[in-house]
């Protein structure tokens, strides 16, 4: 049954990011509410211009002070609603300085490091949900059904020109993201080159590799410049999320795997295509492009576990070595085909 208000709450607090549709579907429904996010600092920067929300900043890396600043910033306050989509042991100590009637959190079947202990309501629990659909799951579990996709990051005009500085003009714009946080995910270097080659010979193309300043994303983007036989834009370590966020909305598409910049692609309607094996896209994928996924997970399962995806826990990874490797040039090129063909046609 859903949490009903007899009024619109007249606040709620938000304890997780990445959850901007659910959040706009709720601004929809109930304009005048008070929403505060409490997010943490490297996610800050991307939301921090959105209008009409509060945010209180956690800084991960100061555990300590952080929930120490947040006890002091929440002094006083007390919300109707606290909804608690982050399941982790530390968004949990987290919720205990935030007062509200309602605490809603995951159902038992799915919430994570004890989550459910913290919630004293629950959503209702359906099984093989991709994460933007488990966060709807927050807006119907308070009787709201309609969903609202859309995410209208603000992107300043500074960082338009800065992005436009940084890119190549007059052609479309190919941009490889190849790393993820996690390196089990990361496809093939010289793979990479030869889509860039790829798309530059067939489409005429600008290929522009992004990515943060590690020295990892540093090295593939070098590689991949070196091993590609025309040039490529490298603005690896050079931009910050506002200047990307422009980047990807002046790209015609994104490859890229299990990664944030897919994700940020999508909010800007940039199509992507999804490199998957170690990780389910049904589960992760960039949620607006599910036609353009190059899924290679079922059969990563099947030989690890000697089951089909069904058998397995929603969720599990295969993190072994060469994982990714399943992925051939060749079906990451035909997925190219297809969604700039779809793009002529439309």
């Amino acid at each position: 049954m859903p949490i009903v208000f007899e009024q619109p709450p007249k606040s709620i607090c938000i304890d997780i990011s990445h959850t901007l549709p659910a959040i706009r579907t709720i601004q929809h429904k109930w304009p005048k509410v008070e929403l505060t996010w409490v997010i943490g600092k490297n996610e800050y920067p991307l939301v921090a211009d959105i209008e009409d929300i509060n945010f209180i900043v956690f800084d991960k890396t100061k555990i300590i002070s952080s929930y120490l600043k947040v006890k002091q910033q929440l002094s006083g306050k007390s919300f109707d609603l606290l909804l608690h989509m982050q399941m982790s042991l530390r968004a949990s100590m987290l919720s205990l300085l935030i007062k509200a009637k309602y605490k809603l959190g995951f159902d038992r079947q799915r919430a994570k490091d004890l989550q459910w202990i913290f919630a004293n309501e629950k959503i209702t629990y359906k099984p093989h949900q991709h994460v933007v659909d488990s966060f709807f799951g927050f807006t119907e579990a308070i009787g709201i059904y309609e969903q609202v996709l859309e995410w209208n990051i603000p992107i300043p005009s500074e960082a338009v020109i800065s992005a436009k500085k940084m890119l190549p003009e007059g052609k479309p714009i190919l941009v490889i993201s190849p790393c993820s946080s996690m390196a089990y995910r990361n496809w093939l270097i010289e793979r990479y080159a030869a889509v860039a080659t790829y798309a530059i010979e067939k489409y005429n193309m600008n290929v522009v590799i992004t990515g943060g300043p590690s020295a990892v994303e540093k090295y593939y983007a070098s590689e991949i410049c070196s091993i590609c036989k025309h040039s490529i834009t490298n603005i690896v370590g050079k931009t910050n999320l506002k200047q990307l966020l422009a980047i990807l909305k002046n790209s015609k598409v994104v490859i890229s795997p299990d990664a944030g910049p897919a994700h940020l692609a999508t909010a800007v309607n940039t199509p992507v295509i999804g490199l998957y094996a170690t990780t389910n896209p049904d589960r992760a994928r960039a949620y607006l492009s599910k036609e353009y996924v190059v899924n290679k997970y079922p059969d990563a399962i099947q030989d690890k576990f000697g089951v089909t995806v069904d058998a397995v826990a929603w969720g599990t990874r295969v993190r072994d070595e060469g994982t990714m490797a399943r992925i051939t040039t060749e079906e990451v090129k035909t997925m190219l085909d297809k969604l700039l063909l779809n793009q002529q046609s439309s």
